[in-house]
């Protein structure tokens, strides 16, 4: 039993969306997550649609790795969709049992709102897929940066930022093995009805999360034993915007901007 986490793991490549500057990936990230939640209806949805599938192409990574961030959020999709379809004593209902039916409206209301979930996911799972977590990082602070002035500790902010993207993968990688582990000592997590299963989770994540505390102790020992203090941090690479940043940021966030308004 595998555990799908693809959200922090970075695909090393060369293409036009890995070369882009971090800063500008997550700006355009942000108005596109923007747009999705601004248009209305089915037509306009697919703008956005079509910017993802282009991102998607350009970015060279395989549909099914991109698509892998859908499975952790499959129950709020199904969720999202029940929640709007399903109706008390519907006279319009498609489908009826007993007291329940699915309205035809509040159907094609939650597949809307769950293709606007899909959309988000796979954007931002690209950001993650094409962007280092040390680039990532540092282009965060750098946006960040004018909140210097109010005090803000944008370091500190971007150093936790920093260390969860980098232990996503670990932790996953961990939850697997410990789920491989007890699956060979007989447990069974596909059996039995709700109670049952999330029952037979938690030999799973009690030393799952034993082994976060303990980790997070060494870490800050780590840190602490090497003065760490988040202030007067240098950078190995420090990035520059490039003029095909500049046009692809502007030409993208007027796109953006210009699929709202139409």
């Amino acid at each position: 039993m595998s555990v799908p986490m693809p959200f922090g793991q970075f695909v090393p490549g060369d293409s036009p969306v890995h070369r882009l500057d971090p800063r500008v990936k997550l700006v355009l990230a942000a108005a596109f997550t923007v747009l999705v939640f601004a248009v209305h209806g089915w037509i306009r949805l697919a703008v956005p649609a079509l910017l993802a599938v282009i991102a998607l192409v350009f970015s060279g990574v395989p549909p099914r790795l991109a698509l892998r961030g859908l499975k952790p959020v499959a129950l709020l999709l199904l969720f999202t969709v029940a929640v709007n379809a399903l109706r008390l004593h519907s006279s319009s209902a498609l489908v009826s049992v007993g007291p329940l039916g699915v309205d035809a409206s509040g159907l094609s209301t939650g597949l809307f709102f769950s293709a606007r979930i899909v959309l988000i996911v796979v954007s931002t799972s690209l950001v993650t897929l094409t962007t280092s977590p040390v680039a990532l990082t540092d282009a965060l602070a750098r946006l960040m940066s004018g909140l210097r002035v109010f005090r803000f500790p944008v370091d500190d902010v971007a150093m936790m930022f920093s260390i969860a993207l980098r232990f996503i993968p670990t932790t996953a990688e961990e939850a697997e093995k410990i789920t491989l582990a007890q699956t060979a000592r007989g447990a069974r997590f596909n059996e039995g009805g709700p109670v049952r299963r999330a029952k037979a989770w938690v030999p799973v994540l009690i030393p799952l999360f034993v082994n976060l505390f303990r980790r997070a102790d060494d870490l800050a020992l780590a840190m602490e034993s090497r003065c760490y203090t988040g202030e007067g941090r240098t950078r190995l690479h420090q990035p520059h915007m490039r003029t095909v940043d500049w046009i692809i940021l502007a030409s993208g966030v007027a796109v953006l901007m210009a699929a709202v308004v139409l």
